[in-house]
């Protein structure tokens, strides 16, 4: 049985596909039967860019717990983050301070 639980966010940001990165336009949270992961039901995100057609996706299927855990993480970190005050872009459009060091972090580990 289908739940028909879905909620569509605007999104700022790069997701990743096998085509490259591409900028975010929103995200679509749904739970509902997976395509890949093998459980009934999953939490289903999919990063997404309107403009770029559906090869500009990044997708994921989580289950239950795992988008519960996902939600606490980031629910702390961004906490974390509102309180330094260190968050947000300069008037070039550059990601500053410490989320500038986390994006290299990435880069380089790829």
């Amino acid at each position: 049985m289908c739940t028909s639980v879905v909620e569509i966010v605007e999104a700022e940001g790069a997701g990743k596909s096998s085509d490259g990165w591409f900028p975010l336009t929103h995200t679509v949270v749904t739970f509902d039967h997976p395509h890949y992961a093998h459980m009934e039901d999953a939490v289903l995100i999919d990063f997404m860019n309107r403009d770029r057609g559906p090869g500009a996706r990044a997708a994921v299927e989580l289950s239950l717990e795992a988008a519960k855990a996902l939600h606490a993480a980031l629910a702390h970190v961004i906490e974390e983050a509102e309180e330094s005050g260190r968050h947000g872009v300069d008037s070039t459009g550059t990601t500053v301070t410490a989320f500038a060091d986390t994006r290299q972090r990435i880069a380089a580990a790829e």
